[in-house]
């Protein structure tokens, strides 16, 4: 009998444990160091404020019962299939289905596997034959230039710290390092505290995250696809002109992983080094109602999105004197702030990530990065590879971990795609 070990509480590794269940391997284990099993770090917020970016009905655990989540939404919370729901409810939704399911959890973290299983911190082992490495988006690095202990408690590493606005007054400027969609949490948790001051959020380029419209049909393409970069840019905006650059791009996601993956490594770098910035922001769109609140932000003046880049960071006394030099070229200048705070998002480089276990198997060699350095080298399968290539039997990854094989491998059906497919592998 194999009993399966899945490091990773999160959203990838509640999907991974229920698929396992629902293959007929009950011999599992969840492994997750410090959160709720089931809520990771993105359904881990107590903010109502914080909505899915996708609405309800995308958002079931089980793609062959896709009204899943939203039965269960409208039971809890009178939502529909339209709604974008509260990531905190989506927690619960995942938390309730582990505890029904009856997954065993266990909290501790996971520092490296051996023969007997997944040895945590402390020496503790786990028995496992098999194992799932389900971590998640990996924390996001400090920024060259920043030195958080020089910092002290004027450099906020965690943008979903419930008080990293404490203290602060009308006068105050607070600095958000990036304008993703960790940059839109830490703004909106902002207003809903009722923080007077201003928020500056500055990042290389200045992109924010587009808003959904109205409901996009999923539809293929109708033609054959351009293989290079350039090409598929000028097919994209001239669909854009055609039927709107939220269908052009949402169009394109049944197709994406696809063209991903047949693409030349080439071309995905070019793409990376020219296209991703762009790709991130119309592609990842936020609910109408978060990007109706950041667009009022911004037209009042208390939000500011800015593209530049730093040149120095020192603390001198109670605040942060910034020197940033705007895109394109112009003088830098030297601003004070209050507090920064990290909102770069997710470090993709495994080698650069700083967990325990994932430097542990790449020291060993039982665990690669993919050429890209988007995460850990998989197969078509999930697979994970070794540092000669050779795909393991009894090593498997989910999630955004999987970036260099899949491209897209974070929202909800991607994940649970990947789940069932492992589970099944696993079930024979």
């Amino acid at each position: 009998m194999t009993r399966v070990a899945i490091v990773g509480g999160g959203a990838g590794g509640a999907l991974q444990a229920l698929h396992l269940k629902r293959a007929g391997i009950d011999d599992l284990v969840l492994i997750e160091r410090s959160r709720a099993p089931g809520r990771g770090v993105a359904y881990s917020t107590t903010r109502p404020e914080h909505l899915l970016n996708v609405p309800a009905r995308r958002m079931s655990a089980f793609a062959d019962d896709p009204e899943h989540f939203v039965r269960w939404f409208a039971d809890r919370a009178g939502g529909t299939a339209e709604c974008y729901a509260p990531r905190m409810l989506y927690g619960d939704y995942l938390a309730g289905l582990l505890a029904e399911a009856g997954v065993e959890t266990v909290s501790g973290e996971a520092v490296d596997l051996g023969p007997e299983g997944v040895r945590l911190a402390g020496g503790r082992a786990i028995p496992a034959d098999t194992v799932v490495l389900a971590p998640g988006n990996l924390k996001p690095a400090t920024p060259r230039g920043i030195d958080p202990a020089a910092l002290g408690e004027l450099w906020v590493d965690d943008p979903w710290a419930k008080d990293f606005a404490e203290g602060l007054g009308a006068d105050d400027t607070l600095l958000l390092l990036g304008t993703g969609l960790t940059a839109v949490d830490a703004a909106l948790t902002l207003d809903a505290l009722g923080f007077p001051g201003r928020i500056l959020a500055v990042s290389r380029r200045g992109l924010a995250p587009r808003a959904h419209g109205p409901r996009e049909p999923l539809a293929a393409p109708r033609e054959d696809l351009p293989p290079a970069c350039t090409a598929m840019l000028r097919r994209v905006r001239a669909r854009s002109e055609e039927i709107g650059w939220r269908a052009a791009v949402y169009e394109l996601r049944t197709v994406t992983q696809q063209l991903w993956g047949s693409a030349p490594e080439a071309e995905r770098r070019r793409f990376l080094r020219h296209l991703r910035p762009w790709w991130d922001v119309h592609r990842h769109k936020l609910a109408p109602a978060v990007g109706a609140r950041i667009e009022a932000l911004q037209a009042v003046g208390r939000l500011t999105v800015a593209a530049g880049r730093l040149v120095s960071v020192r603390r001198d006394g109670g605040e942060v004197a910034v020197c940033l030099r705007p895109r394109g070229g112009g003088e830098a200048g030297t601003i004070r702030v209050a507090r920064i705070v990290n909102c770069t998002g997710p470090e993709a480089d495994i080698a650069r990530s700083g967990e325990p276990l994932l430097a542990a198997l790449l020291e060993a060699g039982t665990i690669a990065a993919d050429p890209l350095r988007l995460g850990i080298a998989v197969d078509e399968e999930c697979r994970v590879l070794d540092a000669q290539g050779r795909a393991s039997d009894r090593l498997f990854a989910i999630g955004p971990v999987t970036k260099g094989t899949f491209w897209e491998s974070v929202a909800v059906p991607d994940i649970r795609t990947q789940a069932a497919r492992v589970a099944a592998l696993i079930a024979r």
